[in-house]
């Protein structure tokens, strides 16, 4: 049966195909237009953005099940093409609304209610498909809790929602719900940079990038693996994606990292955990930045000047982190080999990264949009890339990379509508504001005691997604119990921000672990826990923020206190990696390996009176650890 059936489904695909293309190609050049050209109207560009979306997302969910091996019968493609009528009649009604509205007094009615129904149903099960379980209910969540909320005990209760009030709010809304602010941002100002992101792998920037890593890196112990952790940095602040990252230079660096001594764990490990920090490294922080302007109505700039500094202590944190273990497993410094010596072409090449990331700074400073700034990135990307003698033997790989780039963007406006339905129910229903009142109530007078709850709920909640959504769902429901602490909007979305990011490391989901494992050959679950040990520090970062706001510079800034606490972080990132790994310039004792955990977390009280005493005493466990090593390499010299 399934033989007959596929040459009959063959030909639906392939017009499935095209008009994805198509689609794609359509919604790059609204990007390009309205991000550098000319405004679009809202409501029209919201329309044909979902509606676009729409039928990639129904194209890529086919593409995957046949790459899964899956057969795509005659009876998936008619479910497929009653998602696409029903998604477009809803897509249609919105706007008709939305006209409706803008020329009279209109109401929305029952007979309204049905397509927009039709709509959050379509785009759940796009959600679904795509983006997994996780998304798909936290979407489901938004639109049951309004209909039956009222039925629910305690402060989950609500007034109660009727069917055209639900498709008010979830739909017909310019402010909230699917159609709504989020959305806006991310067709205006989010998808230009992930064409952007995704332009600058298909021109060949991540391969020079990724050579300059290791010419950098060549004369440290950890050679590949400090290499990794410098590339995913730079690769994944453009990328925006944990998984792009890692497959992006994983490929080239888990093997290295490999042969240079390290275990398959190890070698998967600092990878996934380099490649989920290139999100919080400035200056594009993988759209996230560009989001977190918008939410704050804190100057772009002014983010990616505050999100600096945490970005550098997690990198220092995971280069200690490599240090000790190749100090552990006794790996010295070996040369480069001939292919990673950099060439002509690759300084040649280096332009295609320096230029547009100029061109972004440099466009901001003058005072555009950020949208603009992307736009003029694009274009300087574009022309550059004729540079590349690999782009010249074949132009088509940069339509790929454009059609690619839209493509994700599609994607991840499906993700959107999910976010965009959890942001109408817990604004209609004020649940958010709710659960910061609990928070309240259960930390008492410790802000500590209340970060710490922020924190374990941002983690569950952004498990298993991805960030720029699992970002977004943090901030709406833990957003509100943090600012009622009394820190500020920005340390607030940083702190939540962080730990939307921590989520992919985190087990048992933590996907950057999964997606690292194979490539190394290492198993899964191992990987996510040395994962989770080496990126210890992104756990501990957002408390120093929070507590110490003079480390994001543009609050509450002061020289002094700002040294001070800066010293402070990284002598406890030191002690805290030599004492996870139990080793610094040799094997620590039990008691050493207490003491400089107790101490890395001392250092950081904002009392004098514990932070002094703890200074003190880690300084003079790194003397003595200094003396027994050189005692150490003495005897071993005599031996020798």
């Amino acid at each position: 049966m399934t033989d007959d059936a596929a040459p009959t489904a063959s030909v639906p695909i392939r017009v499935f195909a095209i008009a994805a293309m198509l689609s794609c190609l359509a919604l790059g050049v609204i990007t390009i237009y309205s991000s550098g050209i000319g405004l679009i109207e809202p409501k029209l560009h919201r329309a044909a953005g979902f509606a676009l979306a729409l039928l990639v997302g129904i194209t890529v969910s086919q593409n995957r099940r046949i790459a899964s091996g899956k057969p795509l019968t005659p009876l998936h493609l008619a479910v497929d093409m009653g998602l696409l009528i029903a998604g477009l009649w809803s897509i249609w009604s919105f706007h008709f609304v939305q006209t409706e509205m803008e020329t009279a007094l209109y109401d929305v009615t029952t007979r309204d209610a049905w397509p927009a129904l039709a709509g959050l149903i379509v785009f759940l099960e796009l959600c679904r498909r795509l983006w997994g379980w996780g998304l798909f209910a936290v979407g489901a969540f938004g639109v049951l809790y309004l209909l039956f909320g009222q039925d629910l005990p305690g402060i989950l209760s609500h007034a109660g929602f009727s069917l055209k009030e639900v498709a008010e709010a979830l739909w017909y809304n310019t402010n909230k719900g699917v159609f709504g602010s989020i959305t806006n941002i991310v067709l205006s100002t989010v998808f230009i940079f992930i064409i952007f992101g995704v332009l600058l792998e298909g021109t060949g920037a991540g391969d020079t990038l990724l050579k300059f890593a290791f010419l950098a890196t060549r004369r440290t112990r950890g050679g590949p693996a400090h290499a990794a952790i410098l590339a995913s940095s730079m690769f994944g602040t453009m990328s925006g994606s944990t998984v792009a990252n890692i497959v992006g230079t994983g490929t080239f660096t888990i093997p290295m990292i490999k042969k240079r001594g390290f275990s398959p764990t190890f070698a998967a490990g600092i990878e996934a955990t380099a490649s989920s920090g290139g999100q919080i490294m400035p200056p594009i922080m993988g759209a996230a930045a560009l989001v977190m302007a918008d939410l704050t109505g804190v100057g772009y700039l002014n983010i990616i000047v505050a999100a600096l500094l945490p970005a550098l202590f997690y990198y220092f944190s995971l280069f200690s982190a490599v240090t000790v273990e190749a100090r552990r497993q006794g790996i010295e410094v070996q040369p480069l080999t001939i292919d990673d010596r950099i060439t002509r072409t690759d300084y040649i090449n280096s332009v295609l990264f320096a230029g547009p990331i100029a061109v972004v700074i440099g466009s901001l400073l003058m005072g555009l949009s950020t949208s603009a700034a992307g736009f003029y990135a694009v274009v300087v990307l574009l022309a550059l890339s004729v540079i590349n003698p690999d782009v010249r033997r074949d132009p088509m790989r940069v339509w790929r990379s454009f059609l690619k780039g839209a493509e994700s963007g599609a994607t991840l406006l499906i993700a959107i509508a999910a976010i965009g339905i959890l942001v109408g129910s817990l604004d209609s229903t004020g649940l958010g504001l709710k659960l910061a009142n609990v928070i309240a109530e259960i930390r008492g007078e410790s802000l500590f005691s209340a970060l710490l709850v922020a924190m374990l709920g941002a983690l569950v909640l952004g498990m298993g997604m991805p960030t720029l959504p699992a970002y977004l769902i943090i901030i709406l429901v833990m957003g509100p119990a943090i600012q009622a602490l009394g820190v500020s909007m920005l340390t607030a979305h940083m702190f939540v921000f962080y730990y939307g990011v921590a989520s992919s490391l985190t087990p048992p989901v933590a996907i950057a672990a999964y997606a690292a494992a194979p490539i190394a050959g290492a198993n899964p679950l191992m990987t996510a826990f040395m994962s989770f040990r080496l990126g210890m520090a992104k756990f501990i970062i957002p408390f120093i923020f929070a507590f110490y706001p003079t480390i994001l510079i543009i609050e509450e800034f002061s020289l002094f206190p700002f040294i001070w606490i800066v010293a402070r972080t990284c002598f406890c990132i030191w002690l805290f990696s030599s004492a996870l790994s139990g080793f610094d310039r040799r094997k620590l004792s039990v008691p050493e390996i207490g003491l400089r955990f107790v101490a890395s977390f001392a250092c950081l009280a904002t009392d004098p009176l514990i932070h002094l005493p703890a200074v003190a005493i880690g300084i003079a466990l790194i003397a003595i650890d200094l003396r027994a090593g050189r005692s150490a390499d003495l005897s071993t010299g005599r031996a020798s």
